[in-house]
C-alpha cells in the first residue's frame, strides 16, 4: 500500500523544500553575478564552499568559535583565495571560449578536492549548533535550515540594493552589459572583474557555514550543491532576486519529486528543470518565428 500523501504533508515538504532552496539561491547568486560579468563558469564554485566550511568546522572544534560570527574570518579569507585564483588564473580565459574557463576551473576544482582530502580525509564532519525545529501549528521549520533561508534573502536583498546603488555597483552592471563601453566610460574593467570574483568566493563562504550546520562537509560536498546552482544561475540570470527565486523553486520541486520517486532521482532533477526550461525557450522562439512568418505572408498579400 502507498504512502498516503496528505494536504498537511505537502505543506511540510513544500517549506523544507523553501528552506533547502535558499541555499541553493546563495551559491547561485555568486555564481551568477561571476558569470554575468567574467563569462566564466566557475566550477570552483563548490570546492571554494566546502574550504570554507571547513575553515568555521576547525574554528569551532579548536577554539570554540561561533559558526556564524566565524564569517569575520572565512569571510576574508575566501575573498583573499578568491583575489588569487582571478589574478594568476582565471584572468586568464576570461576573454577565451567558455569552454576554456570550464576546464581551468574544473582543474582547479580537482585541486582543491584533493589537497582537501590529504588534509581532512573523506570523513564527514559537521557542528552540533543550533538544532532541532520550531514548531508552527502542524509544521516544523528546521532551525538551520531557517538560518540558511534568513541569510539568503537578507544577502540577495543587500546585494540587490549594492547593484543598484553604489557606484562600485554600478560599475559592476556596466562591465555585466558591455565591457567595451564600461572601458569607454572610463572604468577599469580588469579591476571590477577582479573584485566580483572575490565577491563571488566572499559570499560563498557564507553558504559553506550554512551547508556545515545543516548537513555537514567532507571535500566532495560542494559538486552537488554547485550543479544545482549553475542550473539556477543559468536560469535565474546574474540578477540577485531572479537567482533567489529560482533557487528557492529548484528546492521546491526537488521536495515535491521525492514525494513519489525514490531519494536516488534527487541529482537529476535539476537537470530535469534545466532542459525543461530549456524546451519551453526554444518552444516559445518557434512560435514567435511562426507568429513573424505568419505576419509577413498577410502583409505580403495586402501588398
Amino acid at each position: 500500500m502507498g504512502l498516503l500523501i496528505t494536504p498537511t504533508m505537502i505543506g511540510q515538504v513544500v517549506i523544507s523544500g523553501l528552506l533547502a532552496g535558499s541555499l541553493y539561491a546563495l551559491v547561485a547568486l555568486g555564481l551568477g553575478l561571476i558569470f554575468g560579468v567574467m563569462r566564466v563558469l566557475n566550477v570552483a564554485h563548490g570546492p571554494l564552499m566546502m574550504l570554507g566550511a571547513y575553515t568555521t568546522f576547525w574554528l569551532f572544534h579548536w577554539w570554540g568559535f561561533n559558526p556564524y560570527l566565524s564569517l569575520l574570518i572565512t569571510m576574508p579569507v575566501l575573498f583573499l583565495i578568491g583575489v588569487v585564483l582571478q589574478r594568476f588564473l582565471v584572468r586568464r580565459v576570461v576573454d577565451a571560449p567558455e569552454l576554456s574557463s570550464l576546464l581551468l576551473t574544473f582543474g582547479v576544482s580537482i585541486a582543491l578536492v584533493n589537497l582537501a582530502q590529504l588534509a581532512f580525509t573523506s570523513d564527514l564532519r559537521s557542528v552540533e549548533f543550533l538544532t532541532g525545529s520550531f514548531i508552527v501549528g502542524p509544521f516544523a521549520l528546521s532551525k538551520p535550515r531557517l538560518a540558511a533561508c534568513a541569510f539568503a534573502a537578507a544577502i540577495t536583498l543587500g546585494a540587490f540594493v549594492f547593484l543598484r546603488s553604489t557606484r562600485l555597483g554600478k560599475a559592476i552592471r556596466a562591465v555585466s552589459t558591455s565591457p567595451e563601453m564600461a572601458e569607454l566610460a572610463g572604468i577599469k574593467v580588469e579591476n571590477i572583474r577582479l573584485v566580483v570574483f572575490a565577491i563571488g568566493s566572499f559570499l560563498i563562504s557564507v553558504a559553506g557555514i550554512l551547508f556545515l550546520a545543516k548537513v555537514g562537509i567532507e571535500p566532495t560536498s560542494g559538486m552537488p550543491v554547485w550543479i544545482v546552482a549553475i542550473v539556477a544561475s543559468l536560469i535565474g540570470g546574474s540578477h540577485p532576486v531572479w537567482s533567489f527565486i529560482t533557487g528557492l523553486s529548484i528546492g521546491i520541486c526537488e521536495s515535491l519529486v521525492l514525494l513519489w520517486l525514490p531519494a536516488a532521482w534527487q541529482p537529476a532533477i535539476p537537470i530535469l528543470i534545466l532542459l525543461g526550461y530549456l524546451l519551453v525557450l526554444a518552444l516559445g522562439k518557434a512560435m514567435s518565428a511562426a507568429a513573424a512568418r505568419s505576419r509577413a505572408r498577410q502583409e505580403m498579400q495586402h501588398a
